[in-house]
């Protein structure tokens, strides 16, 4: 077989017989003694008269590379060596070098090599000999060590217990714990001091006795109880074990304390709570799991007149005279009432609380006899009674009630005994609640007066309303008040229906059951009355986004089921007093009174869109809704009328639509002017329609590479006879928030069609036409019919037109967009990403929409030249792009310059004022740029 030449090389350096000192006899000598610890090891040799690097047969596998060529050795060592062989050249004459590198072998393995080296002279530059030795088992083993001294550390730092080491008396090692166990600031306060500073001087010679018995290396004393004091002279109780060890080669002593403080406060409860069972009224019965009694307190002595001693060890139903199952009362919540039978036959009326304890069960048994008689005799007086009674306690507790009240109130008597009077609002007949402190039960109470036919209105637990005639008198005048009191009433509610009935229906909308807009201006004009003692009035005027599309779409049900849940959601989020009301459509106010602070209504505002902004469900369908909001805000002294307040509300509502939707905004004098401005400008916008002062430019779009004309965006102008060129941004904005950008955008698609068709059949040319769509555009049911219509109408090929999205539109509803977008894809038009990095989309998103190209914007484009950060968006674009077989297109490109960086960076097409302006079908230019 052949010789590598590195292993022939060495094999002569090591086996010549020269003895002059530059080689030879002294290099091998220098073998010898490198390899002289090496079991596993290779050698290396490297001449720094050529920098050839040569190597002993076995280097492979100490480097974990068994049978690899010597081109993969070579570059392996050359790399390893480096830091020691670059050291080497500027040091003495067989000055000795070591160094230890990290590699991982070729099964993935990591290993540890040491580099062993010294320089030499020879008759050239000399060079560095040295040897390779696998040193990872002793790595492995050191490393181990390591953690196995960390784990041990962290162990004891991270110890609850307190840890401390004392050698010759004196502390020499205390972790945090016991820093804290003694109240220091830090555990490094203990180390040398004596141990015994820390221990009580009672504990002290059994402490000493203890160690004193711990003669070997690991002996270990018994758990024992020890005093320590604290750095503030306090005393506490705790568990302690020592330990023989050694520290720094010297006998010493580990102790463990644990603190017994939660301990003894447990059994010092413990022996409270015996005490507190022996004495208590209630009878506490403990029972074991089969049944038998194996408690029985002084208490259940006298309830059940049985001794313990007669009870303990019997079964349980047999001593209670009624069969008891724990865990079914347990199962129903623990509590329970129930007819015990003493062994006299008398019967005891008990009402049971059970728990389970330990290996059974605890019964506490209160002895209810006396009381329930006395119901059961009020109950016989006035059960027959066609009145409701109510008995309240001093502290307002219903404490008993007749079949009348329970059927009046809509409540069985178990919850009604459960409520205090606050729990029943009462409203007067102006719909005003009634102070807690001013009910009549309330004023008998802490009275003793007698208050008769007093008319409420009380909201039922089932959310109808009744009317109540009341009237309250104390149960026992004698008494010091508080006192209880008897509460009587009827139930008016029929005879007040056929009023309210009428009174509803007038002031109140039909689909939602909100105030009405004669109720909502009726209530602003009388809060703007009392704007002086209130401090202020305030109007939210909020108008629901894309309802219309709503009901294009899913029909007039769905609407009026999300306007029903709009007004539910609104009245929730309001305080008690403000009203919510509907004034028509999708548009509902909200009148706040007694709040003119424009954070706090920002807050309100921000709360009654975010409760818009949940996704509604109904019937299986999930709608999104966002709502613009318009507030104004009445001082005290303000002069408007309801209606004008109204008004203004609406303005800064339109006001809101107008900036974008899903916002709000507050009402001044400038903007009503700027609002009448739109509106002016908006009928303007649409007679231009009709009176032909709308036409198109078209904006050239180049391919980059050919420098030649492909493309057309097609760009809407206005010229108005008394204001001039409008620009798109002025008008184009306001066409979107209203119908015009449906009706201006169908006239851009069909006069765009229409002049580019008739443009290439003039030139005999096949050009793409680009047409810009809206948001709005793309909630249009019509919209895909819309495309086909114009394409069929002019003839021209649908492959040929490609219609642009911005990428904001897009990333609103990216759900909605992809159902749209492929219903245009199956007409066989092109779809593109218009403004893209705008939009804060990602590649995943973009992947699942039926696109062809992307445009980039040209905020990016116009920093190209400046800027590097702009130059590497734009390549990353290109690139994604490109990955996904888009199209990229820039626009605004209007230098030489960036024409050169975007075709550089492989962009496909630009457009910009650097190919020329916009201009009209006839002045565009055939010919290549």
């Amino acid at each position: 077989m052949e010789r590598t030449r590195s292993d022939t090389i060495l094999r002569t350096d090591l086996q010549d017989p020269d003895t002059s000192t530059t080689g030879g006899k002294l290099e091998l000598e220098l073998v010898v003694e490198l390899a002289l610890s090496a079991e596993s090891a290779a050698l290396w040799r490297v001449d720094f008269s050529d920098d050839a690097l040569t190597w002993r047969r076995g280097l492979d596998d100490v480097l974990g590379m068994p049978g690899a060529a010597d081109t993969e050795i070579r570059a392996q060592l050359a790399e390893l060596v480096e830091p020691l062989s670059h050291s080497a050249r500027t040091a003495p004459l067989w000055q000795n070098f070591e160094l230890e590198q990290q590699i991982e072998s070729a099964d993935g393995a990591i290993r540890w090599i040491q580099f062993r080296a010294r320089r030499f002279a020879d008759r050239g530059a000399g060079g560095v000999l040295g040897i390779a030795t696998d040193v990872t088992e002793q790595h492995e083993a050191t490393m181990a060590l390591a953690d196995l001294a960390d784990r041990y550390r962290l162990l004891s730092e991270l110890s609850p217990d307190g840890i401390a080491v004392h050698e010759a008396g004196m502390v020499v090692y205390a972790n945090a714990a016991s820093g804290r166990l003694l109240g220091l600031n830090s555990s490094a306060e203990m180390l040398k001091r004596s141990i015994s500073e820390f221990v009580d001087a009672d504990s002290v010679p059994e402490m000493l006795r203890r160690i004193a018995g711990l003669t070997t290396q690991g002996a270990t004393s018994e758990p024992a109880e020890a005093s320590l004091v604290r750095a503030d002279g306090t005393k506490i109780v705790v568990e302690t074990v020592s330990v023989r060890t050694m520290w720094e080669g010297r006998p010493a002593f580990q102790v463990i304390l644990r603190d017994l403080t939660v301990q003894k406060a447990a059994e010092a409860s413990l022996r409270y709570q015996a005490a507190l069972v022996t004495h208590v009224s209630d009878a506490i019965i403990a029972i074991d799991r089969s049944g038998l009694v194996t408690s029985w307190n002084p208490a259940a002595e006298a309830v059940y007149a049985r001794l313990a001693a007669d009870a303990i060890g019997r079964p349980a139903g047999e001593i209670l005279g009624t069969e008891l199952d724990p865990r079914a009362v347990i199962r129903a919540g623990g509590l329970i009432d129930s007819t015990h039978r003493r062994p006299d036959g008398v019967t005891v009326n008990v009402r049971a609380s059970v728990a389970e304890m330990g290996d059974g069960y605890v019964l506490v048994c209160a002895d209810e006899t006396e009381r329930r008689l006395a119901q059961q005799r009020f109950s016989n007086v006035v059960a027959s009674l066609e009145e409701g009674v109510i008995v309240l306690g001093p502290t307002g507790v219903v404490e008993s009630v007749n079949p009348a009240a329970c059927r009046i109130v809509g409540v069985n008597a178990e919850r009604l005994m459960a409520l205090s009077t606050p729990a029943y609002p009462l409203y007067d007949e102006a719909g005003v609640v009634v102070p807690v402190s001013d009910h009549p039960a309330a004023i008998s109470r802490n009275t003793g007066a007698r208050l008769n036919g007093h008319v409420f209105r009380v909201p039922r637990p089932d959310g109808e309303n009744m009317w109540i005639s009341l009237s309250t008198r104390p149960l026992n005048s004698d008494t010091v008040p508080p006192h209880a009191v008897v509460v009587s009433f009827s139930d008016i509610s029929e005879q007040r229906a056929v009023d309210d009935r009428l009174r509803y229906d007038a002031t109140h909308d039909a689909l939602t059951g909100l105030a009405n807009r004669a109720l909502v201006l009726e209530r602003l004009a009388t809060t703007i009355r009392t704007s002086e003692r209130t401090g202020g009035t305030a109007v939210l005027f909020i108008d629901l986004d894309k309802f219309k599309v709503i009901n294009d779409s899913l029909g007039h049900r769905f609407g009026d089921a999300v306007l029903r849940i709009v007004g539910k959601r609104l009245c929730g989020e309001v305080r008690e007093g403000d009203l919510v009301g509907r004034i028509g459509g999708d548009e509902f106010a909200v009148v706040v009174a007694g709040v003119a602070d424009m954070t706090a209504l920002r807050a309100i505002a921000g709360h009654l869109r975010g409760s818009l902004a949940n996704p509604i469900t109904f019937e299986g369908r999930q709608l999104h809704i966002d709502a613009s909001i318009g507030i104004v805000v009445a001082g005290p002294h303000d002069e408007r009328s309801a209606d004008d307040l109204l008004r203004d509300a609406d303005i800064a509502m339109y006001r809101a639509k107008t900036q974008g939707r899903g916002r709000y905004e507050f009402f001044d004098v400038e903007l009503r002017k700027r609002i009448q401005q739109q509106v002016r400008m908006e009928q303007d916008l649409r007679d231009a329609v009709s009176n032909g002062h709308l036409r198109m430019a078209y904006q050239p779009v180049v391919d980059i590479r050919k420098r030649r004309l492909v493309g057309v965006e097609a760009l809407l102008r206005w010229s108005d006879s008394q204001r001039g060129n409008i620009p798109p941004s002025d008008f184009i904005p306001l066409a979107e928030e209203s119908d015009l950008i449906n009706l201006i955008g169908e006239f851009t698609l069909r006069r765009s069609t229409e002049e580019i068709t008739a443009w290439c059949a003039r030139h005999n040319l096949d050009i793409d036409l680009a047409v810009n769509l809206s948001v709005r555009q793309l909630e249009d049911p019509q919209l895909v019919a819309l495309v086909d219509e114009a394409l069929h109408a002019t003839g021209l090929p649908a492959e040929r037109l490609r219609l642009e999205i911005t990428e904001t539109a897009l990333m609103r509803d990216p759900a909605s967009a992809h159902l749209i977008l492929n219903d245009l894809r199956v007409l066989g038009v092109h779809l593109a990403i218009d403004d893209f990095g705008t939009g804060y989309s990602s590649l995943a998103q973009i992947r699942k929409l039926p696109v062809d190209a992307l445009k980039i914007d040209q905020s990016f484009v116009s920093e190209l030249e400046e800027s590097s950060e702009a130059r590497a968006i734009v390549a990353s674009i290109i690139a994604m792009a490109h990955g996904v077989d888009l199209t990229v297109i820039a626009e605004g490109v209007e230098t030489a310059t960036q024409f050169d960086i975007l075709r550089d960076l492989g962009c496909d097409q630009v457009q910009g004022y650097y190919f020329g302006h916009a201009v009209a079908a006839e002045d565009l230019l055939p010919a290549p740029l």
